[in-house]
């Protein structure tokens, strides 16, 4: 039997990075997660195991903030889902403890992406990419950004700068390099909990629930 096709799935402990990774271990795939903390590991995979087979399941030490650990994170991966970007409940007073994480964490995932002959890497970026900073405007295409300023807030800024980077670093990579970039802007993202804990993407439904 073929070995399964091999998935780095960056953040593994995040809210959208944990659905990710159950959709993908359904499918087959072997799922390599990333994490800052290793001894997180046991709990995410107790986690994931009510809801998937996780045999198919590994993790490597990595942080968006450090060169350290992502070539071996990525090392015979196909396909990179990019998830982890620092998402807090508040926004920090200094904007750049959200954005230096966000646009470094991805250009250290596709250099290392690109080292690794990967295939393609799909990216978590947000509709705060695209929207904010345009007064009336409510039509937007491919072509649209967010005007990044005080005023749009620290994680609004972080990931219209972190997209822009990207992109940016994937067209300067001589042909054939590049890994295939492929980016996703959700809004509102909505769902059930797999790890109890939780993470500021419900904010709002337990914020509605509380009244």
């Amino acid at each position: 039997m073929a070995n399964p096709i091999q998935v780095a799935v960056t953040g593994a402990s995040g809210y959208i990075a944990l659905h990710v990774i159950a959709a993908l271990l359904d499918q087959g795939y072997a799922v390599r997660g990333t994490l800052r903390d290793m001894a997180r590991g046991e709990k995410i995979r107790a986690a994931l195991a009510k809801h998937t087979e996780v045999t198919g399941l590994s993790f490597a030490e990595s942080d968006l903030m450090s060169d350290q650990g992502w070539d071996a994170a990525l090392a015979d991966c196909q396909y990179v889902m990019h998830v982890a970007s620092p998402f807090p409940v508040l926004d920090p007073k200094n904007h750049d403890d959200l954005i230096i994480p966000a646009r470094d964490g991805a250009l250290r995932v596709l250099a290392a992406a690109a080292r690794a002959d990967v295939q393609r890497v799909v990216m978590t970026s947000s509709a705060a990419a695209i929207g904010n900073g345009h007064g009336d405007k409510s039509s937007f295409t491919e072509a649209d950004w967010s005007v990044v300023s005080e005023e749009i807030g620290a994680y609004n800024s972080s990931k219209t700068i972190a997209e822009r980077a990207a992109w940016d670093f994937v067209a300067s990579l001589p042909e054939g390099e590049a890994p295939e970039l492929v980016m996703i802007n959700p809004s509102l993202v909505l769902g059930p909990l797999i790890d109890p804990d939780g993470s500021a993407s419900i904010e709002l439904v337990r914020k509605l629930m509380a009244r």
